[in-house]
């Protein structure tokens, strides 16, 4: 069965939805969160940069400011951990110094989506 036809008959319909929750996440990124966080790394910002985020432990960037209590954090940032961070980073992580917040769930599954599809060290 040939790429076109998977596609008409829905198998590819998990991959458009993947590629467009990440489309609206890159737009979502650089409106909510591109102020204080750079994707390259070793461009830190306010915040650490991103690259590499998934598996990082949070707090370990080197050279960026971090409050103590993330530096604390016994925090591994994947999915779950973001999603929870970005609806309320105070309440994750009391005493950080992240006061933005996504408290829309669409828009942060689209972030962490995007931040997801972005090739660590290939920014």
């Amino acid at each position: 069965m040939t790429f076109a036809v998977m596609f008409v008959i829905g198998i590819g319909a998990p991959f458009v939805a993947s590629a467009q929750q990440a489309g609206d996440g890159e737009r979502l990124f650089r409106q909510r969160c591109a102020a204080c966080h750079a994707l390259e790394a070793g461009q830190n910002k306010a915040g650490p940069h991103l690259d590499g985020l998934i598996g990082r432990k949070a707090g370990s960037v080197e050279g960026a400011r971090y409050s103590r209590a993330l530096q604390g954090a016994e925090i591994t940032w994947d999915e779950q951990t973001l999603d929870g961070f970005l609806a309320n980073p105070r309440k994750a992580v009391s005493g950080t110094t992240m006061v933005v917040g996504v408290p829309n769930e669409a828009q942060r599954k689209a972030i962490i989506a995007y931040l997801k599809s972005v090739p660590a060290a290939a920014n």
